[in-house]
């Protein structure tokens, strides 16, 4: 056996227990509530059959593209606000002295925290008698700008979005960071000597030398957005008049709340499908050509 063969085999085997694990707790679940989707089951007892009328159901509730769409809000809320934000952050933080290594550390920190407690800052903030913000509002003249930011439907899945944003700009800093500082020093020479400086040298050097990772980044900012939960869960719980009801609020409270497992479980299903159609999606069209 030649040793290429041996590194091949070797490599196998070590992926096997992470491969058995990936597909027994992630690939065989995603099937599994596929085939929940066509019964009609309350989590106990016997379930009867009723083919695509889960599906059916789904697909005719409006509350559902409801649901939708403020999951496209606060896609779009992660993909222009996250990414731009960490990969500024990047350019700034990318070097490796202790005053930027402890600002990476603290842009990271949320992450950190535990989701419910950052939706308990955040309710708190946003409360309408002792928040924070409408006190600032106040004592700086813009007393008209006073409201309640999780409660009026006209503005309160932008606010929710703000934590999203805040809370999941570390790992794209993270990502940006490391892929920064593996453009080779040759090209920043050149570029420093043509005059790419500054905003030239984000456009015509940094994001086509990482343009790869910032597909990546899109990528998890998409799916991530697409099974939001917890935030929201927290801080509104769907409501007012499920003004900030998210597809994952929808199936947790059809599921959970209603007992009804067979329709969550097309919901869930259907919930996979549209991130996959998304993710494929924003893939071609960041497609370029080499």
């Amino acid at each position: 056996m030649t040793t290429a063969n041996r590194a091949r085999r070797f490599i196998i085997v070590g992926l096997l227990p992470a491969l058995a694990l990936y597909l027994i707790f992630v690939v065989v679940p995603i099937f599994w509530s596929a085939f929940y989707g066509f019964f009609d089951w309350k989590g106990i007892g016997a379930m009867k059959f009723v083919g695509f009328d889960n599906y059916i159901e789904t697909v005719k509730d409006p509350v559902f593209w409801r649901a939708f769409k403020n999951n496209l809000i606060i896609v779009a809320a992660s993909i222009f606000g996250q990414v731009p934000i960490a990969l500024v952050l990047s350019l700034v933080l990318w070097k490796t002295s202790f005053f930027h290594r402890f600002v990476r550390s603290a842009v990271f920190m949320p992450m950190v925290l535990a989701s419910v407690v950052i939706g308990i800052i955040w309710g708190y903030i946003y409360n309408p008698q002792i928040g924070m913000l409408n006190y600032i509002l106040e004592h700086i003249g813009l007393s008209s700008w006073i409201r309640d930011w999780l409660g009026d439907p006209k503005v309160n899945m932008y606010s929710v979005s703000v934590p999203i944003i805040w809370a999941n700009i570390g790992p794209y800093l993270i990502l940006f960071v490391a892929a920064i500082q593996n453009i080779s020093s040759e090209v920043e020479d050149a570029a420093k000597i043509d005059g790419a400086v500054g905003f030239r040298r984000l456009y015509l050097i940094v994001v086509p030398m990482i343009w790869d990772t910032i597909k990546v980044a899109i990528v998890l900012c998409i799916s991530g957005s697409m099974k939001a939960f917890d935030l929201i869960y927290v801080m509104t719980g769907g409501g007012p008049a499920q003004s900030t009801e998210l597809m994952a609020t929808y199936m947790y409270n059809n599921t959970f709340n209603v007992f009804r497992y067979g329709y969550g479980s097309s919901v869930s299903t259907t919930i996979m499908i549209i991130s996959l159609l998304l993710v494929a999606g924003s893939q071609l069209l960041m497609k370029r050509k080499s």
